[in-house]
């Protein structure tokens, strides 16, 4: 699935552009709530994104810092609060997100702003997955970047609460995780 980035004018005088994003939630992006990046959002994001220019490792965590943001955005147009991981019988309740809609939402913030040309060491590349629950782990998605030196980073969001900070490391260790214990994830 791809959320497009649609330039837009807003504003009386169509001065301004924006970009929208789709906002999956309900699960498996049952729902698509609009939410339309401005100016002002632009400028947050390359102030979050230019504390990271020192280093690749100074821009995952910008990454993380603008997942954040991107997040407390999302939150406004859904008006709900999406709890960490997801609980079974929540499919289909607004605002409520499992990890195809924060993979999703995840990816599309990253290619907004490598867009944007706000990445400087890093490449979107495409959302991984694991398990598939006969190896004895539920099945799980994420965002993944890629590092000049071809390693893949997943920023998975999906742990956190809405705006709270997503797991990165490498995808080589995240793909190991996900076994099922005592009915929990990891």
């Amino acid at each position: 699935m791809s959320i497009l980035l649609i330039p837009m004018k807003v504003g009386p005088a169509a001065a301004q552009t924006s970009s929208r994003i789709d906002i999956c939630h309900g699960y498996g992006c049952a729902f698509r709530s609009r939410l339309d990046l401005g100016p002002a959002d632009a400028r947050k994001f390359a102030a979050i994104m230019a504390t990271g220019k020192a280093s690749p490792q100074a821009e995952r965590a910008a990454v993380s810092r603008a997942v954040s943001y991107f997040e407390k955005r999302a939150q406004q147009v859904t008006g709900v609060r999406d709890q960490p991981r997801s609980e079974f019988g929540a499919s289909r309740i607004r605002g409520q997100m499992d990890c195809v809609d924060e993979s999703t939402n995840t990816d599309a913030l990253l290619r907004y702003l490598q867009g944007k040309g706000l990445l400087r060491y890093h490449k979107v590349d495409a959302r991984a997955s694991r398990g598939f629950l006969l190896d004895g782990r539920y099945p799980h998605w994420t965002a993944v970047i890629r590092a000049a030196d071809g390693t893949r980073w997943v920023v998975d969001s999906w742990y956190a609460p809405m705006g709270g900070a997503p797991d990165v490391f490498p995808l080589s260790q995240w793909k190991q995780r996900g076994v099922l214990e005592s009915g929990a994830l990891n």
